[in-house]
């Protein structure tokens, strides 16, 4: 299951919601929403985020929560360590072979870990104001 299909399913039980209402309303078969809601789809398109925001009525930082769910949820990653070091290259490598033995503390503190060290963006709606006052 990937980060979107899990919050996809959980909004659906929130509001009592079937998989085949929920596929109506998006205008989506209920297969293709069983197979996103279980990782056997890629991530969804922004079009498809939108329509469930719309359907679910999420306000704009859930919203951006979601998209940030569906960009994390390729059920099929590849990882590129061409020119990395060897290090690098060899916990790839370790993280590919091992990630299915991992409990669910040690994925956690791999995501604290990755948090901590990971420089976090600023929101778009600041930086869009901040260039709207700079001068030009």
């Amino acid at each position: 299951m990937t980060p979107f299909g899990a919050r996809l399913r959980a909004l659906r039980a929130e509001r009592g919601m079937t998989q085949q209402d929920c596929a109506d309303r998006l205008q989506v078969s209920a297969a293709y929403l069983s197979a996103l809601e279980h990782g056997k789809r890629g991530a969804p398109s922004p079009g498809l985020v939108h329509q469930v925001c719309d359907v679910f009525g999420l306000i704009w930082d859930q919203a951006e929560d979601l998209a940030e769910l569906a960009r994390l949820s390729h059920p099929r990653v590849v990882v590129d360590t061409a020119g990395l070091t060897p290090e690098q290259t060899a916990v790839a490598n370790r993280l590919a072979h091992s990630i299915r033995r991992l409990p669910p503390e040690t994925i956690a503190a791999i995501h604290a870990l990755l948090d901590a060290t990971t420089p976090q963006p600023k929101p778009r709606l600041r930086r869009a104001a901040r260039r709207a006052i700079q001068p030009p």
